[in-house]
């Protein structure tokens, strides 16, 4: 254990159950539970001294009260006498004016002033009797004047909360005024952070089987009961944060403030989360704040004339692979609009926390393009990282937890830098949760290149557990990531063509499909098992969704064709994807029972390569698994920690998930006092080929 340094206060952590930690408080807090990082203290403690920089300046300034409303005060406000209040930040523009449906775009009748650090404001008084003088529902913009040139530019407010897109004139979006009669009055309070996090990743547009885009209300009405029945506690909502382009899955954000007006209004979004609420649900939003869309006419780019407004200039502030901006996170200003901008969505939409997009980009100046992380330690330090990138970070992470005690962070992070889900007091970065970007790569990469013979579980088993020592993560199968054109769903990649032929009840069992669902139903399993602290599954994929997913662009002649989900396959009682979707459920109980992904990881005490078994126990639950094509094994012997009689809680072969019912789920095991495979104790049992059996004590 490192010693504490002369002169730094310290403090005690409890980093696990009935282990106290004592650390230094000066972010070597990590050093201290993996030594592996004592090299790197002072990188460390630099690191520290830039989150407490910053810390302290919001603090000595606006304090984060006021420093995370800027909602409150940038953009429009509605005062008590039906006045509005209208604020933007634009240093490089000489002139601003507010235009707009309400005053026929006339440039001179409401001139906007400008205080020393080139924030513009205008209050626009109410009518002579009484009412906004601001219709709700007009398009209005702000326009500003260049210095030198004096050329004037029009641009969509920057802290705007609804823009529509009217595609028989323009394909750039219209800013909004709304302000409706009466705003949507939630109904049930937040749920409390789950224990386990069971995550349904979902895409509003994609909810519904006809090819088109489906509405906030229709998944409110006809998806949200799926999730609930199907026993996940978490929804992270995709592409809501408005964007231009709808083939970029919501990752071009245009306008940071605004739920996209393609699936419906403010208000109905509003509803969404507020009935989730009450299905005792989390929602949690994917936020994107490590770039923005480059569009100028919709977007936040040359907002006001310069490439230097919210982000960085020149090079430093444009991502090649992705072809957006990058944002200057070491601005005061940049960092409240985008810490406002994380409070807008926890207080006024109710959002339970969010999925962090692009993290890597936001740790590294060279953004993840094209660098092949080792897992050497050295990485995460030096020129590699981008400092203000990790000081946001923290910076947010922090204040959310400290605001929202029940908040959820997760970081969409392939390098797996050290202490991304440890507290930043510690020197973290403060995240929940990390997804496990690896586990989807492996299944996709034994299904695309190995045969089943092929398989090694001790590899199966290495990726599945591969985390840091206290870090939390996320396991899934596959998210929409691995849905999208030019790859195919786990499903499609085990079953093919047949799905088209072969998947009805009335049909023969064919190998392909027997194999097919029996592997579908194994690898989650193994996954939601071994594979983290949470479970993650995207929308549809429970019930082994077939196809891709493409979204309407040119490439594809603006079809919809990819860009649903087939609900009416599930559906339908005739075809073999109900067994799928029950399998997904029994999983989500079973979670729900034993509670193994809030639980220490699985102790693996077999992964036998010739028998193609893995074998481990985890929240007293022992999980068998036969991934062997052919072979069944009678009377095989497993090791277990806990003496007793056990009884079989899930068993992949019983008849409602399409198995072949080869297994008794009335058998009793009683277990036999003597090492193996180092447990103290051993139980026999029947484990057909391709099939799981969950056992627990009587």
């Amino acid at each position: 254990m490192a010693m504490p340094s002369p002169n730094v206060s310290t403090f005690q952590e409890e980093v696990s159950p009935g282990r106290v930690l004592t650390m230094d408080a000066d972010g070597t807090g990590l050093s201290v539970i993996d030594p592996w990082l004592e090299p790197f203290n002072d990188a460390l403690r630099e690191r520290y001294a830039t989150f407490e920089k910053s810390d302290k300046q919001i603090e000595d300034t606006l304090g984060y009260e006021e420093f995370t409303k800027g909602y409150e005060y940038y953009g429009f406000n509605v005062q008590k006498d039906n006045s509005v209040m209208y604020r933007e930040w634009a240093p490089n523009a000489v002139t601003a004016s507010l235009v707009g449906d309400f005053n026929n775009w006339d440039v001179n009748a409401h001139v906007m002033t400008r205080d020393k650090y080139g924030v513009f404001e205008i209050l626009v008084d109410p009518t002579a009797d009484g009412k906004v003088a601001i219709p709700h529902g007009s398009k209005i913009k702000i326009t500003m004047t260049m210095p030198r040139t004096g050329e004037r530019i029009y641009r969509l407010p920057a802290w705007i909360n609804y823009v529509t897109q009217d595609l028989n004139v323009s394909a750039t979006y219209d800013a909004i005024f709304w302000n409706p009669e009466s705003h949507y009055v939630f109904k049930n309070a937040r749920p409390k952070r789950p224990e386990s996090i069971r995550v349904y990743e979902a895409h509003v547009g994609i909810s519904s089987p006809e090819p088109r885009c489906a509405t906030y209300k229709e998944f409110t009405k006809n998806i949200l009961p799926r999730i609930a029945y199907d026993g996940y506690n978490t929804i992270q909502l995709m592409a809501v944060m408005e964007h231009a382009y709808y083939a970029s899955f919501g990752y071009q954000v245009t306008s940071f403030f605004a739920p996209s007006s393609r699936y419906g209004t403010p208000e109905d979004l509003k509803e969404l989360i507020d009935t989730a609420h009450g299905l005792g649900i989390t929602v949690l939003l994917d936020l994107v704040h490590s770039h923005a869309c480059k569009n100028v006419a919709d977007g936040l780019n040359m907002f006001d004339g310069s490439d230097h407004c919210y982000f960085h200039a020149g090079p430093k502030g444009r991502h090649e692979l992705w072809d957006s901006r990058l944002f200057n996170y070491g601005n005061f200003e940049v960092m409240r609009f985008l810490m406002s901008n994380l409070r807008y969505w926890m207080d006024v939409f109710q959002f339970d926390g969010f999925r962090f997009d692009g993290v890597t980009s936001m740790l590294y100046k060279h953004h993840g393009i094209g660098y092949g992380f080792s897992g050497g330690y050295h990485e995460y330090f030096g020129d590699n990282v981008d400092d203000e990138g990790v000081m946001y970070i923290q910076i947010a992470n922090n204040f959310l937890h400290k605001k929202y005690p029940d908040v959820v962070t997760i970081a969409e992070d392939v390098s797996g830098m050290p202490g991304s889900c440890r507290p930043v007091r510690e020197g973290g970065l403060g995240f929940d949760y990390r997804l496990s970007m690896a586990i989807p790569d492996m299944w996709i990469k034994m299904l695309k290149e190995q045969s089943d013979d092929d398989w090694n579980m001790g590899n199966v088993v290495h990726i599945l557990t591969n985390r840091r020592y206290l870090e939390k993560t996320i396991g899934y199968c596959e998210s929409h990531d691995q849905a999208l054109v030019g790859d195919k769903t786990l499903a499609f990649w085990l079953m093919d063509k047949e799905m088209y032929t072969n998947m009805s009840d009335l049909t023969p069992l064919t190998p392909i499909i027997d194999r097919g669902i029996a592997l579908h139903k194994l690898i989650r399993m193994v996954t939601h098992g071994l594979g983290g602290e949470g479970y993650l599954n995207f929308e549809g994929n429970e019930f082994g969704h077939p196809e891709w997913l493409d979204f309407p662009r040119a490439g594809n002649d603006s079809s919809f064709q990819y860009a649903r989900r087939q609900w009416n396959v599930l559906d339908d009682k005739l075809l073999r994807y109900k067994y799928l979707n029950e399998w997904d459920r029994a999983m989500q109980m079973t979670e729900e029972r034993f509670g193994w992904l809030h639980s220490p990881q699985g102790y693996v005490s077999r992964k036998n390569e010739g028998d193609k078994i893995i074998v481990f126990e985890r929240a007293n639950v022992l999980f068998i698994f036969n991934f062997h094509p052919t072979q069944s094994f009678t009377d095989y012997r497993v090791g277990v920690d806990q003496a007793g009689k056990y009884k079989i809680v899930l068993n992949s072969d019983d008849k409602q998930f399409l198995g072949h019912e080869r297994v008794d789920n009335s058998t009793e095991f009683f277990t036999t006092p003597g090492d193996w495979d180092s447990r103290p104790n051993w139980l026999q049992v029947y484990i057909p080929s391709r099939t799981c059996l969950l056992l627990a004590k009587a």
